[in-house]
C-alpha cells in the first residue's frame, strides 16, 4: 500500500468516525435546545470547522502562520477531548436511561420519574466535562516520576547500581513546545541518570523552536550516553528531520541496531513498525539482531510498542516502551487495553524478560490527561551478589 492510498484510508476513516461524533453532539444539542434556521445554520458551519480543524492545523504547520496554527490546533484538538468526553458521559447517562425504562416495563414501579430532562442532562453534561478538561490540563503539566528497582548479577563489581531514566511520546509539536522541554529538562537533571532513552515519539508536526528544545537535551551530561528510537509519530513527521533533531538533541539514535556500552551492557533499538509504510523496512528480525549480543551483558530492548516477540523472549532483560499513553484520557485506556494487553507498567513476561510501559511523558491530540498522569520513569539496576535471573525488588 502506497503513502497516497494509506492518506486517503486514514482520511476517511478520521472523517467518518469523527464526523460521527459531531452528529452525535449535534443531535443531543438539538433535543436539549431549541434552535431557529439561522442559529442551527451557524451551528452546522462551526461544527463542520472544528471537525476540519485537525486536518488545517496538520496543513499550516509547515507555513509562516504559526499563530494561526497554534490556536488551530488548540482549539481543534481541546474541543477532540471535549467531545470525546462528552460521548462517553452521554453513553453512560444513555445507559442509565435504558435500564430505568426496562426496569419499569418489568416491574411498573413509576420509574421513569427518576430520569432527568433532556435538557437539564445535556447542560449537566457539558459541565462535567468542562471540569474534566481544566482539570486535564493541570493533570498533563504534573509530570509524575515512576520508579522501580530491578537486581541482577550482570552488573559487574566496579558498577553497583545503574540508572536508567525513560522519557517516551512527548510529542513535541505546535502543542508542547520548549515550555514543557524546560519542565522535563530540569526533571531529568535533578534524577542524575546514567542513561537516557527515548522510546520514540519524539517530536511531531509544528515545533517552532527545534534549535531551543533540541540545545536543552543536548546540555543533559550522562555517563554512558543518550539513545532514542523511532515511534510511528518520527515517521509521519518526517523521517529524516526527526533523526535530525533527535541527534542534534545529544541522542544516539537505534535504528534496527544495537550497542555495547562499559563492556556490561548492550543497548538495542528498533524502528516502530510504521516504518514499513513509509519504505522503511529492516533487514533483520528483531530476535536476531538481539541474538548478537551475549547473554551475559545486561540486554535493554528499546521497543516503542508494548507488543512481546515470542523469539525474543529470554534475549533481552528488559524491554521498554510506551506508546500507549494509558489512554490519555480515560475512559479511552479501556480500548487501548483492547489492542495492548501491556497498557501500563511493569510486566514479567517470561523467566528471563521483563517489559515496561511508560504511560507517556507528553500528550498527543488534546492536551490534556485524566486519570494516567504523564511520567518520567527511572530504572534502577541493583548488582545482586546472589546471581541469578533478574528480579524485581519490591522493597523500593
Amino acid at each position: 500500500m502506497n503513502k497516497l492510498s494509506s492518506f486517503i484510508i486514514f482520511i476517511t476513516a478520521f472523517l467518518v468516525l469523527y464526523g460521527s461524533l459531531h452528529l452525535y453532539f449535534y443531535i443531543k444539542l438539538k433535543r436539549a435546545v431549541d434552535i431557529g434556521s439561522i442559529s442551527n445554520l451557524f451551528l452546522i458551519i462551526a461544527l463542520c470547522l472544528l471537525l476540519l480543524s485537525p486536518i488545517f492545523s496538520h496543513m499550516l504547520t509547515q507555513t509562516e502562520y504559526v499563530l494561526l496554527t497554534n490556536i488551530l490546533a488548540h482549539i481543534g484538538f481541546i474541543w477532540m477531548g471535549a467531545l470525546f468526553l462528552f460521548f462517553s458521559i452521554s453513553l453512560l447517562v444513555d445507559g442509565y436511561g435504558v435500564i430505568i425504562h426496562i426496569s419499569d416495563r418489568i416491574f411498573s414501579s413509576n420509574l421513569l420519574k427518576y430520569i432527568p430532562g433532556v435538557r437539564i442532562t445535556f447542560f449537566i453534561t457539558l459541565l462535567i466535562v468542562a471540569g474534566i478538561v481544566v482539570y486535564g490540563r493541570f493533570e498533563a503539566e504534573n509530570i509524575s516520576i515512576e520508579r522501580l528497582e530491578l537486581r541482577t548479577a550482570k552488573l559487574p563489581p566496579r558498577v553497583s547500581s545503574l540508572r536508567i531514566v525513560q522519557i517516551t511520546d512527548i510529542h513535541f509539536s505546535t502543542l508542547n513546545g520548549i515550555k514543557l522541554a524546560r519542565k522535563i529538562e530540569k526533571i531529568i537533571k535533578g534524577l542524575h541518570p546514567d542513561i537516557l532513552v527515548s522510546t520514540g515519539d519524539l517530536i511531531d508536526r509544528g515545533l517552532v523552536e527545534m534549535e531551543g528544545v533540541a540545545s536543552l537535551f543536548r546540555a543533559i551530561k550522562t555517563t554512558y550516553g543518550k539513545y532514542a528510537i523511532a515511534g510511528n509519530h518520527e515517521f509521519i513527521s518526517g523521517i529524516k528531520k526527526a533523526v535530525a533533531f533527535t541527534e542534534k538533541a545529544g541522542f544516539s539514535m537505534l535504528r534496527n541496531e544495537g550497542v555495547t556500552v562499559g563492556g556490561f551492557l548492550s543497548i538495542v533499538g528498533v524502528d516502530d513498525p510504521a516504518g514499513k509504510r513509509f519504505g522503511a523496512v529492516s533487514s533483520i528480525s528483531e530476535d536476531d539482531l538481539l541474538a548478537f549480543f551475549p547473554s551475559d551483558t545486561l540486554n535493554i530492548l528499546l521497543k516503542h510498542q508494548p507488543k512481546i516477540e515470542k523469539n525474543s523472549l529470554g534475549r533481552f532483560d528488559i524491554q521498554i516502551s510506551g506508546h500507549t499513553h494509558n489512554g490519555q484520557i480515560f475512559p479511552f485506556n479501556i480500548i487501548t487495553s483492547l489492542f495492548y494487553p501491556y497498557i501500563k507498567g511493569l510486566h514479567k513476561v517470561s523467566n528471563d524478560s521483563y517489559l515496561y510501559v511508560s504511560r507517556g511523558t507528553g500528550t498527543w491530540g488534546p492536551p490534556i490527561r485524566f486519570l494516567t498522569f504523564p511520567e518520567i520513569t527511572v530504572i534502577d539496576f541493583q548488582r545482586d551478589e546472589s546471581g541469578g535471573r533478574l528480579r524485581y525488588s519490591s522493597g523500593t
